[in-house]
């Protein structure tokens, strides 16, 4: 299999850059120089330009055309400083013209394919698609976001034409030699209807039917199938409800699994709108929950205890040698006007408690940098 090429770096570490949920569509895709037709299909809201007004009345004016850069505020300082090898996310939208919205599904995200660049400003190397909003806009949605995807030459991972091709784990070149296996999946318990799991002749994502031994030797065998001595394994999981802190014994289990049974370095899970607990087992990395990056929830009410408008970036450091964790840092961000935004002294305190407190079951705490970033300590 041919390896997609990341940039160089130097180093006895391969660093890579993961987040939480990416969600440009909706609201965040009508501020973009290609915005889609905006009705919608909620419950609530029958015109993605709400979605503007509620964050006005919050944060006050948004661009109108605004450039595929200004989402990423000041997110885009950071990759820059941290330089990261691979930039991983997990998009949570589709990427689409269609009008066939999936019924039934309450909610449905989609950005315009002329909003592509948004992920290519940020450097994106590739996008997990295993979740539960890149069928929104049905089959046709899925295939124009793959297309667009692949124009914006952006890797997609967990979802595809077939069974094959959306378990297929994605390979990753990065200096020294070295390779990141990638594969991407996804479970109901995140909302993603089952009916979305690919197979042999149907497109659709990369889904687990649970969190069984039978579903470790699933993913074992998807990865095995691509992995060579010293390669790094990435396992992404859309699992998990939008909100709470407490990790359910099955999710324990299986990431453990992962890591005992699949050889797997980092677990990298997304669903829910907050960060969750983070673990270090047997000295690899295991994200329980990434939290959101990029939304348009601004004005929402609801769970405002989570304080869903903090993000957190993820800097992972790697051994070559071994895949063992060598670092984490984290760079905190508030999500305000659209765009993510360098936070104060009080929110990233607020954070550091909430990963002190969150972590206690799993051993890990984190410190605040001078600099503003949040360091794990295991």
């Amino acid at each position: 299999m041919d390896a997609h090429r990341t940039p160089d770096a130097t180093g006895s570490v391969t660093r890579l850059f993961l987040c939480g949920d990416v969600m440009p569509g909706r609201g965040i895709d009508q501020i973009l120089p290609y915005p889609s037709r905006p009705p919608l299909y909620e419950p609530c809201v029958r015109d993605a330009r709400e979605y503007v007004t509620l964050a006005e009345a919050v944060n006050g004016p948004l661009p109108r055309d605004a450039g595929f850069g200004y989402v990423w505020g000041d997110a885009l300082d950071e990759l820059r400083q941290q330089s990261p090898q691979l930039r991983l996310v997990n998009l949570e939208t589709s990427i689409t013209t269609a009008e066939d919205y999936w019924r039934g599904k309450g909610i449905n995200y989609r950005m315009h394919p002329g909003n592509t660049p948004l992920l290519t400003a940020a450097g994106i190397d590739g996008c997990v698609l295993a979740n539960n909003h890149v069928l929104d806009w049905g089959y046709t949605g899925l295939s124009e976001t793959l297309g667009s995807l692949h124009m914006a030459d952006v890797v997609a991972i967990g979802a595809g034409r077939d069974a094959a091709s959306a378990r297929r784990p994605e390979v990753f070149a990065v200096s020294g030699g070295r390779r990141v296996i990638v594969s991407a999946w996804g479970d109901e318990s995140s909302g993603i209807p089952p009916e979305w799991a690919a197979r042999d002749e149907r497109p659709g994502v990369a889904f687990l039917p649970d969190l069984s031994s039978a579903s470790v030797d699933l993913v074992a065998r998807e990865v095995g199938a691509v992995r060579g001595p010293g390669d790094t394994v990435v396992v992404s999981l859309h699992w998990g409800g939008n909100w709470g802190y407490r990790v359910p014994d099955a999710q324990i289990r299986f990431a453990r699994a992962l890591i005992d049974r699949a050889g797997v370095d980092v677990v990298h899970g997304h669903s829910s709108h907050h960060p969750r607990p983070i673990e270090v087992y047997k000295g690899r990395l295991i994200l329980y929950g990434c939290g959101d990056l990029l939304n348009d929830y601004e004005g929402i009410h609801g769970h405002e205890a989570f304080r869903g408008d903090l993000a957190l970036m993820y800097f992972i450091d790697l051994d070559r040698a071994d895949g063992r964790l060598r670092g984490l840092t984290m760079c905190p961000m508030r999500i305000a006007g659209f765009r993510l935004n360098r936070v104060d002294d009080a929110d990233a305190q607020w954070l550091r408690r909430l990963l002190h407190r969150i972590g206690e079951p799993f051993h890990t705490d984190a410190e605040l940098t001078r600099t503003g970033l949040l360091r794990l300590i295991w």
